[in-house]
Order: C-alpha cells, then structure tokens, then sequence
C-alpha cells in the first residue's frame, strides 16, 4: 500500500526577514510600474525599461514558483534565499530611479560585485548542505556567478546596448565580468564562513530526510 509522504519540516524564520522579503517584492512591483508608465521618470529609457518589466518579475518570483510547485509539501519555504534574489531585481530598479548609476561613477561597479554575490549566495543556500567542504563551495560559486554574470552581459547587450549607438558598449565588459566573479567567490567564503560558525543552517530548504513510516502489517 501507498504511504503518504511525510509533512514538511518547519523551522523559525526571523520576522524581519520574512517582513523584507515581502516589502522588497512590494516595492519591486510599484518601481516597476512606473518604468511601464513612464520610462524617463525611471531613468530607464532607453536602458531595456521593457524587458526590465518583464524579467524583473520574474526573477523575484522564481524562488516561490518553484517552492510552490515542487518543494511545498516537503520542504519550508527559503525566506532567506528568496530574499537575496528579490534584492538584486529591487537594488538595479531602485539604482536607475534615483539616477545613482549616472551621478556615482563608481555605482555600476559595486551592482555588478554586490548583485552576482547576493545571487551565488541564494544558490548555494537552495543547492548545497552546510556541511560542504570550502573547495565544493568555491566550486559552485564560480560556476554559478561566472555563468550569471555572462547572462547578464548578454541580456544587457540584447536588451539595449546592441542599439543605443554607445561606441564604447564592450569598453567595462571584461571589467564587470571580473568583478561578478569576484562577487561571487566573496558570497562563497561568507556562506561557508556562516556555516562553520553554525549560522544559515536553516536558510536553505528544510527537506525531511527522514524514511517514510510503514503501516504495521496485518496477520
């Protein structure tokens, strides 16, 4: 006979995590409607306002469809991952509107570091365990920030650069390359850091391990 599937393990989530989570998709959302409305009150003509619109979104919400779809009914939800991948999307969109990316030289820069770390840490937090050793998590942040990073080069080629008639388009590409890079292997070592000391253990998706109990047999 078929026995169900254990009930997903649970574990606290820190208030405030769960309050910014949903405050920054809040927020995303409202930004993101004003690029629709009107993208030079955003900052954004002329900077792939649509296709911002559009893939913002669902960035934000990836983390909660797949849980939904596949991890609800064993696994508690990953505030905390959810959290940093909805920062990225609210940080750029936020950046744009308050003209940061054109008044601070330097704004761009710290983006593309920032942005691939928060990126590669809510990875390895959804695909790794805490007891993965430095080299594994190394491993996987620059396989995922390296990988993240070139998407969005080309997304951002794609999106605007590819017409905005900018001479110097390619001239900071191997620059933000690097510094995504770099971004991700800091996420890395303060992940694993984290782990060590005991910290973020239960940030990841809790999924019950524990085998399936069998109803007594009948003599």
């Amino acid at each position: 006979m078929s026995v169900p599937a254990p009930p997903a393990v649970r574990y606290a989530v820190p208030g405030l995590v769960c309050a910014l989570d949903v405050a920054a998709k809040a927020i995303l959302l409202l930004l993101l409607l004003t690029v629709v409305i009107s993208p030079e009150a955003a900052n954004l003509e002329d900077k792939g306002a649509t296709a911002r619109a559009i893939g913002y979104p669902l960035l934000a919400f990836t983390v909660p469809t797949v849980w939904f779809f596949r991890w609800r009914d064993r696994a508690s939800f990953p505030w905390l991952a959810d959290l940093l991948v909805t920062i990225t999307c609210f940080s750029d969109t936020l950046g744009n509107r308050l003209d940061l990316y054109d008044t601070i030289r330097s704004f761009d820069d710290w983006m593309h570091f920032i942005n691939t770390g928060l990126l590669t840490a809510a990875f390895l937090l959804l695909t790794l365990h805490h007891g993965a050793t430095l080299g594994a998590v190394v491993e996987r942040s620059l396989a995922f920030g390296v990988t993240a990073a070139l998407a969005w080069e080309l997304a951002e080629y794609v999106a605007f650069l590819s017409t905005s008639g900018a001479v110097d388009r390619y001239a900071d590409t191997l620059g933000d390359l690097t510094l995504g890079a770099l971004g991700s292997v800091v996420a890395g070592l303060v992940v694993h850091r984290a782990w060590q000391s005991g910290h973020l253990r239960s940030a990841a998706p809790q999924i019950d391990s524990r085998p399936p109990t069998l109803a007594p047999s009948r003599q």
